[in-house]
């Protein structure tokens, strides 16, 4: 047994080494019990660590969380760079340089800390501060949309404003699975809040008919208050136009002259399984051209997105006052 367990490198652990030296930690005396670890991005372990540490919040705040046992427990992110190491870098200023030679995955990796690089990533542009943005209160005119992926194993359903520039911003998430159809439909309208929907995009499997009923999901979401309109299903094209819309645009500021980095589509902080799932889809082995179906739990969010993705090109419509 152990008071204190420290793990360097935890990328280098499988998920099960590390949930197994857990049960390690405990102990009859008084003394406190931690597990603290220190890793850098990469490694057999990537994916398990960055769910559990990187994507449960913002970083430098206590999250409380359950453990695999129910047990509650807190975690803490503190990210740290090269640059914050005042003795490595008044004894070897050089290694920053050093750093910036090596390829670009391994560069964003290892110096800019980047958790969203890996390789047979399908959204290699995906990068935290450009794409995810603090919310902010949506102004009543602008134009919102729903997009949605449903099935029994999960609902992934988003909203989404477009301002009068053409500019995306995801601000909403309904992420949960077991709901039949006039369940989910409830849902969606409960989330809706006073927004005004002006489209529903939703796969064209929905209008499937079904043997039990003789109805399509999308009749059944219809009698239930959800009206949705029929996206393309065209995979390689609509995860085409999703790179379109995550592509990183820079532009200068007219005022300081400073180069700003974004793109057209954003997304909330609070969108958590797409920012979960996004980033780390990977490409399929048999068509690099389209993305893994496997594991499916990670589908279902960019699933959605990518049926507004491939429909929607259009900015809001401003009014003017003279209009």
């Amino acid at each position: 047994e152990y008071d204190v367990i420290r793990f360097d490198e935890l990328t280098h652990f499988t998920e099960y080494m590390y949930t197994y030296m857990i049960s390690r930690c405990r102990g009859a005396n008084g003394y406190p019990k931690s597990i603290k670890s220190s890793t850098n991005p990469g490694g057999v372990g990537h994916v398990w660590v960055k769910e559990r540490f990187i994507d449960i919040g913002k970083y430098g705040e206590i999250h409380e969380c359950r453990l695999e046992t129910g047990e509650k427990t807190t975690r803490l992110l503190i990210p740290s760079f090269v640059t914050d190491n005042k003795f490595l870098m008044e004894s070897d200023p050089d290694y920053v340089k050093r750093l910036d030679a090596l390829p670009e995955k391994e560069r964003k990796a290892l110096k800019d800390g980047n958790w969203d690089i890996f390789d047979g990533q399908y959204f290699k542009d995906f990068d935290r501060s450009v794409h995810v943005i603090e919310p902010f209160m949506i102004p009543d005119n602008w134009d919102r949309y729903r997009t949605l992926d449903y099935g029994l194993d999960m609902l992934a359903c988003y909203w989404i404003a477009i301002d009068g520039h053409g500019n995306e911003y995801v601000y909403k998430e309904l992420y949960e699975n077991d709901l039949i159809i006039s369940e989910a439909a409830k849902r969606i309208l409960e989330m809706d809040g006073e927004d005004k929907i002006r489209t529903t995009y939703a796969p064209p499997d929905l209008w499937n008919r079904r043997n039990d009923t003789g109805k399509s999901a999308a009749e059944i979401f219809r009698e239930n208050g959800v009206f949705l309109t029929k996206s393309s299903n065209n995979r390689v094209v609509g995860w085409y136009a999703v790179q379109e819309h995550l592509k990183i645009i820079e532009t200068k500021d007219e005022q300081t002259g400073e180069t700003k980095r974004t793109s057209k589509l954003r997304i909330f902080d609070t969108c958590k399984n797409l920012l979960r799932t996004l980033p780390v889809i990977q490409r399929d082995e048999k068509n690099p051209n389209d993305v893994a179906k496997e594991p499916h739990e990670l589908t279902h969010a960019p699933d959605a997105i990518r049926g507004f993705c491939i429909e929607r090109t259009k900015a809001t419509r401003i009014m003017t006052e003279d209009e």
